[in-house]
């Protein structure tokens, strides 16, 4: 680094520095603060405690199961989108790097969906499931296993595109001569596989999986506008159960606050534990 820039860096580094702490770190801090307190506008706000937490569980007394059955529901929904989002990204991967023709115009089209916005994309899914479901006299809300799966039809299409071109580029990135080396040595395909192809591809795979967990805890649009957490709030996620009981119902936005610190906390350990998971995986490796 030169002289200059070693003596003027304060003058890069604190714009960003100021951008970050005004737009994040206040924010934060300042919800964390508005969770033990009782309010209709951030400015009008009394103590409260830990009431706004007690209430995210029991409302008068009695077991509120809305917020639990957000969680486990979430949980589901993440689990399962993983799996499916991060297989079939991987062998659509695998078959648009064998060489095969118009492999450009596949990666553009399995890509194009994750372009189009969320809210837009579950209006536009919300039309096909109700013309398909309508001659079985069912809407995508008729069951909160119906916006289930729609909700993962959705969030599927959507993002297996993106995870596919990070597969392509971290299999892009495997050597040539290795592959060839093993196949002289005699591995068959699942061999290669298992022994060259996974290994190789761990930081790509935790890349993925990273970005899949994340997104499933987080999803909001989707929910919001293909199902709107019907029927009877049983297809709510986090996100929309948090933006319910904030706007929802009067005299909540405290507690609502208490869950999206909640949610921030699940989220971070989730994060931290993915991290620390793969990351110890490839030091082994």
């Amino acid at each position: 680094m030169s002289k200059p820039l070693k003596k003027y860096w304060p003058l890069f580094v604190l714009p960003t520095m100021a951008a970050f702490v005004i737009g994040f770190i206040v924010p934060f801090v300042y919800g964390v603060f508005l969770s033990f307190c009782k309010f209709t506008t951030v400015t009008d706000w009394k103590l409260v405690g830990l009431r706004n937490y007690t209430r995210i569980f029991f409302v008068s007394g009695k077991l509120d199961t809305t917020f639990i059955h957000s969680l486990w529901y979430t949980c589901l929904f993440t689990v399962v989108t993983v799996l499916i989002i991060n297989v079939v990204a991987f062998f659509i991967a695998l078959a648009l790097t064998k060489g095969i023709r118009g492999t450009n115009i596949f990666r553009t089209s399995f890509f194009l969906p994750n372009l189009i916005g969320g809210i837009i994309l579950s209006y536009i899914w919300l039309m096909i499931f109700n013309a398909i479901l309508a001659k079985y006299s069912k809407t995508i809300v008729s069951t909160q296993w119906t916006a289930f799966w729609g909700l993962v039809v959705v969030v599927c299409w959507q993002q297996i595109g993106y995870m596919m071109i990070i597969y392509v580029a971290g299999l892009q990135n495997i050597s040539a001569d290795l592959l060839e080396a093993a196949k002289i040595d005699g591995a068959n395909n699942w061999q290669l596989m298992k022994g060259v192809i996974i290994p190789m591809l761990r930081p790509t795979i935790a890349t993925c999986t990273f970005l899949t967990l994340t997104n499933g805890f987080k999803l909001f649009d989707q929910n919001f506008a293909l199902t709107g957490g019907n029927p009877g709030k049983m297809s709510q996620l986090l996100a929309l159960n948090i933006y319910d009981t904030m706007y929802g119902t009067t005299g909540w936005q405290g507690v609502g606050q208490a869950k999206a610190v909640i949610f921030f906390i699940l989220v971070a350990i989730i994060a931290l534990v993915q991290n620390k998971l793969t990351t110890r995986k490839e030091v082994e490796a």
